[in-house]
């Protein structure tokens, strides 16, 4: 294959993953997590179908939520490791090799985006179906009524805001592979138009505003549309000589966005997401631990005080990257990367303590029955 010798070169990062292998990643990554949630809250006697009223398997021939899940994962990894393997065998790290050879990751990720789309017989058909269903709800901010799975909207919506980088990630990639560009060389954000990667960050969050605006939530709206200055401010720091704000003080201004940002989600994961009393008055109450709450399904209170901090770091983390700017820097896509995996860490973690939180509250409602339980010991102190 001949290469144009004067070929932009690329990071050493993207010589090893180009950004659809990294997509791959990421979203596969976030199946088996969700498996993992799955399989982790039914061990725990937490009926997760149940809470966003997905049907239950009643046939024995028919594979456990999570199982299926699992199995979903197995079949995106697979050609997922078989491609790498061999786009590595022949590129050798070698430049011009790499960007021959785009045609590999662009037929994963394409396969990817279809594995979710097309009803192929082979793949789990009525979890992709839901989740087909769900996402055409939300993506105007529609919101189910509690009845027909409203928690699974949120669930959902919430989950979009993690992947808000990757998803526009996708959209650089397939705008790169339909301009006629490698997409094995470094990442074109600006492809379509400055401000089109910073209006798909955009999509999640408003998302879920509008549903917290149908369901009369403007405290939780407004942690949503805190993201937007951090997401403007960081896309108009590419242009900051041309809009008359000097450097240094567009800086500022995006840096406090960015803290509001992340402090006032960490506030309402632990406050409102996970019910905890560690940021109220409530915090030292005798009838729980320091911080915590009187019902809980995890035994461990260590675990939630690792989980409280996590989420404080990872949430401070994760807001540099609704940065559209900061590619700007050498060997940055290995950066990025990593914190789209921490990110996808981070809400694999926080949907354990968010589902537990609504398991509790529909129990003290009396909509599940104390015999649901089963064994699963619920810590009241």
């Amino acid at each position: 294959m001949d290469v144009d010798p004067a070929v932009e070169e690329l990071d050493s990062f993207s010589l090893l993953l180009p950004l659809p292998f990294r997509l791959g990643i990421v979203f596969v990554a976030g199946v088996w997590l969700w498996g993992l949630n799955l399989h982790g809250l039914h061990l725990l006697k937490v009926d997760v179908p149940h809470l966003i009223r997905y049907p239950s398997r009643s046939s024995p021939a028919q594979l456990s939520h999570h199982l299926s899940v699992y199995r979903f994962a197995a079949i995106l990894t697979l050609p997922l490791a078989s491609s790498l393997f061999l786009f590595w065998a022949l590129t050798h790290g070698n430049t011009p090799r790499v960007i021959a050879w785009d045609l590999l990751p662009n037929v994963y990720l394409l396969f990817l985006l279809v594995a979710f789309v097309l009803p192929i017989k082979q793949l789990p058909r009525s979890g992709r179906s839901r989740f087909l269903s769900t996402l055409r709800r939300i993506s105007i901010g529609g919101l189910a009524k509690t009845e027909d799975g409203k928690f699974g909207d949120v669930l959902l919506a919430d989950a979009l805001t993690s992947y808000a980088k990757p998803l526009s990630e996708i959209y650089v990639a397939l705008c790169m592979l339909v301009t006629g560009q490698h997409t094995t060389r470094r990442p074109d954000r600006g492809c379509g138009g400055t401000y089109v990667v910073p209006f798909i960050i955009c999509i999640p969050f408003l998302i879920r505003l509008r549903q917290c605006i149908i369901d009369h939530q403007p405290a939780n709206a407004l942690k949503y549309a805190t993201a937007f200055p951090a997401i403007i401010l960081s896309a108009l720091q590419r242009d900051a000589e041309k809009i008359g704000i000097g450097p240094t003080s567009l800086f500022r201004l995006w840096l406090l966005a960015v803290m509001l940002n992340s402090l006032y989600s960490f506030y309402w994961d632990v406050a409102k997401d996970w019910d905890l009393t560690l940021l109220s008055r409530a915090r030292n109450d005798r009838e729980h631990p320091y911080g915590l709450r009187r019902l809980r399904v995890f035994e461990l209170s260590e675990l939630y005080y690792a989980v409280i901090f996590v989420d404080l770091l990872l949430r401070c983390t994760w807001s540099l990257k609704l940065s559209v700017h900061l590619e700007h820097f050498n060997d940055i896509e290995g950066g990025i990367f990593l914190l789209e995996i921490l990110e996808v860490f981070r809400r694999w973690m926080w949907v354990f303590f968010r589902v537990e939180t609504e398991w509790v509250r529909t129990r003290a409602s009396g909509d599940v029955l104390l015999d649901d339980y089963g064994s699963n010991k619920i810590d009241e102190d």
